[in-house]
């Protein structure tokens, strides 16, 4: 398993050196333990840039997945799973408006990225909304979230 990080924006009070466990843990979790994933940390104008570059979408939102495989089975199949972005100013004004640590959002928003990078999609229908807010909270709970 590798994970690369990249921090393009820090929080105070924020510990970035428990996230690496955490993503490790969560891919464990999910069968993914021989992939790799690359995590984006950064800040609103360059999570809207992104979103407007690959996703037709103006604005800032609070995170983005780029799955690596094209469809349901890759091929050849990649040891990539793909590629996680993270607005840590979002995730700061999230964790705010619901009264919840940033540490507890961002983990929310590490989890909801990766089970996007597995197929997870929350807008297809309720059922599939529901099976991903399930799996979230499963893993939030295996993490300490």
């Amino acid at each position: 398993m590798e994970i690369q990080t990249t921090w393009r924006m820090r929080l105070p009070g924020f510990d970035s050196r428990k996230m690496k466990p955490k993503m490790s843990k969560i891919l464990k979790a999910l069968g993914c333990s021989e992939m790799e994933l690359s995590v984006l940390f950064t800040d609103d104008r360059e999570i809207a840039t992104l979103n407007e570059r690959y996703l037709g979408r103006k604005g800032a939102t609070d995170v983005l997945a780029f799955p690596m495989a094209g469809g349901p089975e890759p091929s050849p199949p990649t040891p990539m799973l793909g590629d996680v972005v993270i607005s840590l100013e979002t995730a700061l004004k999230e964790s705010e408006e619901l009264g919840v640590s940033v540490t507890e959002m961002v983990d929310r928003l590490l989890i909801h990225g990766i089970l996007h990078l597995l197929g997870f999609d929350h807008e297809t229908s309720a059922g599939d909304a529901e099976k991903m807010h399930d799996e979230e909270s499963r893993l939030l709970d295996l993490i300490g979230g």
